[in-house]
């Protein structure tokens, strides 16, 4: 039993992570997937949902053979877990969206820029400068 709920403190770590993932978007993210967003956000609602319920259900079992204390250790637990989680996993993941950003801004700003040469040098040839 204490492996499956390991395994659902990170499953409920995960969704909330996504939860707050689909309310700020990395910039790249909402610039190119758009509908996806959306998606990503019902998705996190319904988990969110079913994370409740299974929260409920996990304390009345828990409470029933462990008695009030045992949630509370089980609460304590599940918040060392999230803060393990949060440093490792969901920080690495935030460096990386920053810097795909940052690549996605320069490599079109770049195209913008580059653009705009090829523009003003077809107006020069145009023109007759040189």
């Amino acid at each position: 039993m204490t492996k499956q709920v390991s395994t659902w403190m990170t499953n409920a770590s995960d969704i909330e992570h996504l939860e707050k993932r689909a309310k700020n978007p990395p910039f790249l993210q909402s610039v190119f997937r758009g509908g996806s967003i959306e998606q990503i956000a019902l998705e996190s609602f319904t988990a969110k949902k079913k994370l409740e319920k299974q929260r409920y259900e996990l304390k009345q079992l828990i409470n029933m053979q462990y008695g009030p204390q045992g949630w509370a250790e089980l609460i304590k637990i599940e918040s060392s877990v999230r803060k393990q989680r949060a440093e490792l996993i969901y920080k690495k993941k935030e460096l990386m969206d920053k810097i795909f950003n940052v690549i996605g801004i320069i490599v079109l700003s770049s195209a913008i820029l580059a653009f705009f040469v090829l523009l003003l040098w077809l107006w020069k040839q145009e023109r007759g400068f040189n």
